[in-house]
């Protein structure tokens, strides 16, 4: 962990729903801290601690699982949440987050946090549903991996950076072909394989970690067939 800042930032994902003194418990009961790249922000079974927002930068939520074997879940962008389900579903995180660029998270504390769920229905209210969300992410995911063939989870892996993480037909992995092939639920190399496919199909233009995508129309078909 590379120090901490004492700037401290009221607005929250739903703050909205806040009112002036809640916005004002939550900017004195947090801090925000800068991880660097790769950095674990928290570890899947150690115990949960405070409520974490990420305010800049892109976080890795994995699951680790036996032989160091990881199933990358998701990426988690500015303004969300992460950890929410394990701090609020149990005591122990039920997987792991790391840095994948320099990454500044809020700690809020608990107690704090969870006095103005209790008293604020409609920031509840707003908070299931992002924990909704997240669950049905995780679902489509499952769905994906169990059912789609190879190239149809390549697509769903450009797609996402795409549409979800960079929101442009031209961006730079920011993972190894290892953690892509994590979040393809593929080998290294299979994902190597048939990005060198979609490569010499014309669908997409690759440079190292660079991509360009030619083809959309191509990526979203290959998608929706599975």
């Amino acid at each position: 962990m590379n120090g901490q800042n004492n700037e401290k930032e009221s607005i929250l994902p739903f703050g909205e729903c806040l009112n002036d003194q809640e916005t004002e418990k939550i900017r004195n009961n947090s801090n925000l801290v800068r991880f660097n790249k790769r950095e674990i922000i928290f570890r899947q079974n150690t115990r949960t601690s405070h409520i974490m927002l990420v305010k800049s930068g892109l976080v890795k939520i994995y699951k680790e699982g036996r032989n160091n074997k990881f199933i990358v879940l998701k990426i988690a962008i500015p303004s969300e949440y992460i950890g929410m389900i394990s701090i609020f579903g149990g005591s122990v995180y039920q997987y792991s987050a790391s840095a994948i660029v320099p990454t500044d998270i809020l700690f809020i504390d608990y107690m704090t946090f969870t006095d103005i769920v209790n008293e604020n229905g409609l920031f509840a209210m707003k908070l299931i549903n992002n924990l909704s969300e997240f669950g049905i992410y995780i679902f489509d995911r499952l769905m994906s991996q169990s059912h789609k063939q190879l190239p149809g989870r390549i697509a769903d892996v450009i797609l996402y950076f795409a549409d979800t993480i960079y929101k442009s037909d031209i961006f730079e992995f920011p993972f190894t072909r290892r953690e892509l092939a994590e979040l393809a639920g593929t080998t290294k190399e299979s994902f190597i394989r048939t990005l060198a496919e979609f490569k010499n199909d014309k669908i997409i233009d690759l440079d190292g970690s660079k991509v360009k995508i030619n083809s959309m129309k191509i990526i979203r078909t290959l998608s929706n067939l599975g």
